[in-house]
């Protein structure tokens, strides 16, 4: 860790930094238990009166996950930037150093304080809730694509857009102390002739809430949704989200939610919506009051 950040030019300048590694895994291994164990980190680290923010490197693949599990259960107001690379070192046009550059740059700003975990590459900064990423390969693969990004950084220099609008770190309900593990929530992705095995599948699983990558307002088929439905009727939380890109799922738009209680994602996607189901069944089971925690987080 201390070499790759020695490696950036001038990162001394901005601030005084030590450097820890507290996993070293590919993204796409990404789970829940280093999850917790990050945030652990992370809130230790920023109880200290010697720590002003925190820096993370992340590989991208599930850098939007991460960072908006963190934006929920960080106990702070000091900056926490989460940083990554879409071409290795040996490239002719590496990013990561300058995405660290950048990434420092916005913990050391003190209007980065009180805005949740923020997302910086390729010079610009998005809230964790909003940023996905939307290429395999491109450098401007992440953006906030309903909302557009909280701000951009170049070379350090840091121009401001639109505040947070929604609870983030100290103003949450969660909490990840005694924690062990997470409630297991598992994702359903559907298309034309989507049956209802996969859903039964993970129920018989153990899995305490399903969330569907449904199409256009969130919409399945006919044997989907009455599976669904009986889950939610046995105490499974169900949430509708999307499997596209932009756009908000409304609520009994073309589903009577409120007869299937069923809970809407909003403008969150199914990974996003994911993190945030498995949170809240650390604190409820109750449909109707995670749907309330969906419109807030």
């Amino acid at each position: 860790m201390n070499s790759l950040l020695a490696a950036v030019p001038n990162l001394d300048k901005l601030a005084v930094i030590t450097g820890e590694q507290v996993a070293n895994i590919g993204s796409q291994d990404m789970n829940d238990e280093i999850w917790l164990k990050l945030a652990r980190r992370v809130n230790e680290v920023l109880a200290s009166p010697a720590a002003d923010g925190v820096l993370i490197t992340h590989g991208t693949d599930t850098l939007e996950e991460t960072s908006y599990f963190l934006s929920l259960v960080v106990k702070s107001d000091k900056p926490v930037v989460m940083v990554g690379s879409m071409r290795p070192a040996t490239a002719i046009s590496a990013d990561g150093p300058g995405n660290i550059y950048n990434g420092m740059a916005v913990v050391a700003n003190s209007a980065s304080k009180g805005r949740g975990t923020l997302v910086c590459l390729n010079d610009e900064i998005h809230y964790a809730r909003n940023v996905v990423k939307t290429d395999t390969t491109s450098v401007q693969t992440f953006k906030s694509l309903n909302r557009g990004p909280a701000g951009r950084v170049h070379a350090g220099k840091i121009f401001w857009f639109e505040p947070m609008d929604h609870k983030v770190g100290k103003a949450t309900e969660f909490s990840i102390d005694g924690l062990a593990k997470l409630p297991r929530v598992d994702i359903i992705y559907a298309h034309a002739n989507m049956s209802a095995d996969l859903i039964a599948a993970a129920v018989g699983r153990g899995a305490q809430g399903i969330v569907v990558a449904g199409v256009g307002d969130g919409n399945m088929t006919t044997p989907a949704l009455d599976e669904l439905a009986n889950a939610a009727r046995h105490g499974v939380v169900v949430v509708r989200s999307t499997r596209l890109e932009q756009g908000i799922v409304l609520r009994n738009s073309e589903v009577n939610d409120d007869k299937m209680g069923f809970v809407v994602s909003g403008e969150l996607n199914p990974p996003k919506s994911r993190v945030l189901l498995q949170l809240a069944l650390t604190r409820t089971k109750d449909p109707a009051r995670i749907q309330r925690m969906f419109d807030v987080y």
